[in-house]
């Protein structure tokens, strides 16, 4: 992969520090972050952006969110190697990346071919082979391959999809922001019998909307 550096020597080892600094203490999270090079997840025009820790624009009016809160999204998961994991919103496939290399497997749905077309560029680049991406509406999840043990939802919505709920695991995690889309709290669930009993708070947070069938209508760029 070509685009490792960003601007002014960062690189990420920067998101680590990040990361840290807003409470990750997972070893095996923190580690994950340090080997997927953010600048190989990122529009071209936005490489010296990709080791500061902020939201970087992608297209069609969507953004990867800043890698410290997707370090805790990703830690919340409680993830330890076995998981069959869902990741709703693909992006350009940095959260993907970290997910790949903390689960047994990812899947990961994307409503825009053309980000899953990048996201599946960049994966291939690091040799990650464990995570499988799909064009399609996400709040329905992937029945053919649950139960997964972990689902982790990169859009905001006031209710987590019910499809996805039906989908996760007994005693399996999932974590959403939920509010309407540009400011919610990220929620961490965990699956008790056929509801989602909240279990921790991480953050406060701005989120692009959850589109779909269980989401909001009418995409914007669709």
């Amino acid at each position: 992969m070509e685009r490792v550096t960003g601007g002014q020597g960062r690189g990420p080892a920067d998101l680590v520090a990040a990361a840290r600094a807003t409470g990750v203490t997972d070893e095996r999270v923190l580690d994950a972050v340090a080997r997927v090079p953010r600048a190989g997840f990122v529009p071209a025009q936005a490489v010296d952006l990709a080791y500061l820790d902020r939201p970087v624009p992608i297209s069609h009016g969507q953004f990867t969110s800043q890698p410290s809160l997707i370090a805790r999204m990703v830690e919340a998961l409680g993830l330890r190697g076995e998981e069959n994991t869902l990741e709703v919103g693909t992006g350009y496939g940095y959260e993907t990346a970290l997910l790949a290399l903390l689960a047994r497997e990812v899947w990961s749905v994307e409503l825009w071919s053309d980000m899953v077309e990048e996201a599946r560029t960049s994966l291939a680049a690091l040799g990650i082979a464990n995570a499988h991406l799909l064009v399609g509406d996400g709040t329905l999840g992937v029945p053919e391959r649950a139960p997964f043990d972990a689902i982790v939802i990169t859009a905001a919505h006031p209710r987590v999809p019910p499809p996805l709920v039906g989908q996760l695991a007994q005693g399996g995690r999932l974590v959403q922001p939920i509010g309407p889309g540009g400011y919610e709290e990220v929620c961490v669930f965990e699956k008790h019998g056929a509801t989602l009993a909240l279990e921790e708070t991480i953050a406060p947070a701005r989120f692009v909307r959850l589109y779909g069938a269980h989401g909001y209508r009418g995409a914007r760029g669709r």
